[in-house]
């Protein structure tokens, strides 16, 4: 049976960066999602921070109204907050992504502990569930978040790939090795029990291919790497190459 391509998901927080570095309304993130759609992304994803680094609550609202248009899933990434919840509920995206958040982190730095929280997370996931989103949890590929997370009614799991990365940066092929290997375990595990399987953070050209070619992996989101690069080479180019990549892992 031939494998399922993953699904790309591109991340337009860092337009939005750019924008907010200077002040004013452009770059418009809203426009750069509708230049990854017609380039070929299969999904949005966008981050509302608490202290809103990046994305706006307008232009989360904008994201919503292109996504609907262009029959394109927007997974809005969310801390577990009543305030974000809140948001949540009245934006209706499709997807729901809920990840840990630091303020004085520059990025998401590692899984949600949903061991840890699962009480708290429980009736966020259920408001969620109920108002018609799909709830994923960013979360390591470790055997107790992994157990803990098909009990909570989320349907989809986004492992978390920064260490694979950094590891791969930092010249360390061992450690690097064991990370892809947990990864592989983690994403069998999770779909033995009925969770889809995502993969996101870090995520380049170069390291993108022994995670797109793990078989229980669905969707790859994807978001500073592909704005970077547009810079030299265009977004449209970026996202196709993301795209062949990622085939050409998973069809070998």
């Amino acid at each position: 049976m031939q494998k399922p391509l993953p699904r790309l998901g591109v991340n337009i927080d860092h337009i939005a960066t750019v924008r907010n570095a200077r002040g004013g309304e452009h770059p418009d993130p809203v426009a750069g999602a509708w230049a990854a759609i017609q380039a070929g992304a299969d999904g949005i994803t966008a981050h509302l921070r608490e202290d809103r680094r990046h994305m706006r609550d307008d232009d989360m609202e904008r994201l919503q109204k292109l996504c609907e248009s262009e029959n394109i899933p927007l997974n809005m990434e969310m801390a577990a907050t009543e305030e974000m919840l809140d948001i949540a509920l009245k934006l209706k995206p499709k997807a729901v992504c809920i990840v840990p958040e630091r303020r004085e982190e520059r990025t998401t730095e590692g899984g949600l502990d949903v061991a840890g929280q699962h009480n708290r997370l429980v009736p966020i996931i259920a408001a969620l569930n109920e108002n018609g989103s799909r709830v994923s949890l960013f979360i390591e590929a470790a055997a107790h978040q992994i157990e803990v997370a098909a009990k909570t009614d989320a349907k989809v799991v986004e492992f978390h790939t920064g260490a694979y990365a950094h590891a791969l940066e930092d010249g360390d092929q061992d450690k690097a090795d064991k990370i892809l290997k947990a990864l592989q375990e983690g994403a069998h595990q999770a779909d033995k029990l009925g969770l889809e399987v995502h993969f996101g953070h870090g995520l380049t050209f170069d390291n993108v291919g022994p995670i797109a070619a793990i078989p229980e992996g669905m969707e790859l989101n994807i978001g500073h790497f592909i704005i970077g690069e547009a810079i030299f080479m265009g977004l449209e180019p970026a996202i196709k190459e993301m795209h062949r990549l990622a085939t050409q892992a998973r069809y070998g």
